[in-house]
């Protein structure tokens, strides 16, 4: 797991969309926008971004704090293929083909995490080390001649950065803006973070509306009256981009010198930043704790979201674990699930229903036209 050296402090693009904030915030100023119906109701366009996006650009796989140990495997089924999302004994984090490689068989079963030096194949007993080597299999003489080396687990190509781990299915994958938003994660010790829950949602939604729900701020004191609304300035933010992704600051406190603070703290008490990765991941850095979202369409219509909470270090004691807790329940249940993820279901039903031929987007909302260009760019 990759470490920052020294005292953690923001980076300068941080602290320029701070100052963006202390100055009354931003507007991308592209006027009225669209975008059409059919980008999240036609199973065709659904088939185009699965086969045009998502098997060809890097992925957000899961935090580092999934595997704080080495020798550890996680299984995961959420992009059409079995993975392993594995930390072999040297620390060095892998996703690999959950498939052994002797008859195709399903290697780790479940979902939840496995710590050993070995995993073996349920089957015929094949073993294979945590960096995908084949350590041993019985009878080895019934295999007369066989390269042990050429019976590796498939490695897909995979980066740890930042306290990420993504990786891709093409074997070109181009993981320059993982490091550059690793810098920025960096900044805030995501890689020494404990990992205190994670959970899946089903949504009953296409994949963008999640996505758009966190790439504006028009909604929070709507959507969000009776939970997180009140912490909140009303279109006080602004963003910028990395690359393919976007980065947003919204104000919670925009006193002039709240905002203007060069520690953590301070500055965190008076912002929220969020990072939207492209294609399909959100990052949502509160005060004292961090959630990162990663999404995963299943259909035009369906989407799996899994939401890890990231925490300074492990509750010490009741009252830590009350706490977290709290805020554990306050947003992946009653932010997320009842009020964003409803939200998406909702625009799903209407969506489908039909009634409009397209979404109508205000200059408060110009996050989702620059998301969906990014998409359809690529289609």
């Amino acid at each position: 797991m990759n470490a920052p050296v020294g005292a953690l402090a923001p980076t300068p693009g941080q602290l320029a969309l701070a100052r963006l904030l202390a100055d009354g915030g931003r507007r991308r100023d592209i006027g009225i926008t669209h975008v059409d119906a059919a980008a999240y109701t036609d199973p065709a366009r659904h088939a185009a971004e699965q086969a045009r996006i998502f098997t060809k650009v890097p992925l957000v796989a899961a935090p580092s704090a999934l595997l704080p140990q080495a020798n550890m495997a996680v299984p995961h089924d959420g992009f059409g293929k079995p993975l392993l999302i594995a930390r072999d004994r040297d620390g060095q984090a892998h996703v690999f083909l959950n498939v052994c490689k002797h008859r195709g068989t399903r290697l780790v079963e479940g979902e939840e995490a496995v710590c050993a030096p070995r995993l073996v194949c349920p089957y015929h007993a094949w073993s294979y080390a945590l960096d995908g080597r084949l350590a041993g299999l019985p009878r080895g003489d019934a295999f007369p001649g066989l390269d042990k080396e050429a019976f590796g687990l498939t490695r897909l190509p995979t980066r740890e950065a930042g306290g990420l781990i993504w990786f891709s299915f093409t074997g070109d994958a181009d993981f320059a803006e993982a490091d550059a938003l690793g810098l920025d994660f960096d900044a805030f010790g995501l890689a020494q973070m404990h990992l205190f829950r994670r959970r899946t949602h089903r949504v009953d939604a296409n994949w963008k509306l999640i996505m758009d729900a966190f790439l504006e701020s028009y909604h929070v004191l709507r959507l969000h009256a009776d939970t997180i609304g009140p912490f909140f300035k009303d279109g006080v933010a602004s963003a910028d981009t990395i690359g393919s992704h976007q980065r947003s600051a919204v104000g919670r406190d925009v006193d002039a010198a709240a905002v203007r603070a060069a520690d953590w703290p301070t500055l965190r008490g008076a912002i929220t930043y969020t990072y939207q990765m492209f294609p399909g991941a959100v990052l949502i850095v509160s005060p004292d704790y961090v959630n990162l979202m990663v999404l995963m369409p299943q259909a035009h219509d369906r989407v799996w979201v899994e939401d890890f909470m990231l925490i300074p270090e492990p509750p010490a004691t009741e009252k830590a674990l009350r706490h977290w807790e709290k805020s554990w329940n306050l947003l992946d249940g009653g932010v997320f699930a009842a009020e964003d993820f409803r939200a998406a279901a909702l625009g799903q039903q209407g969506l489908s229903s039909g009634a409009i031929d397209r979404i109508t987007l205000g200059t408060l909302e110009a996050g989702i036209r620059l998301f969906h260009d990014q998409v359809e760019a690529r289609l």
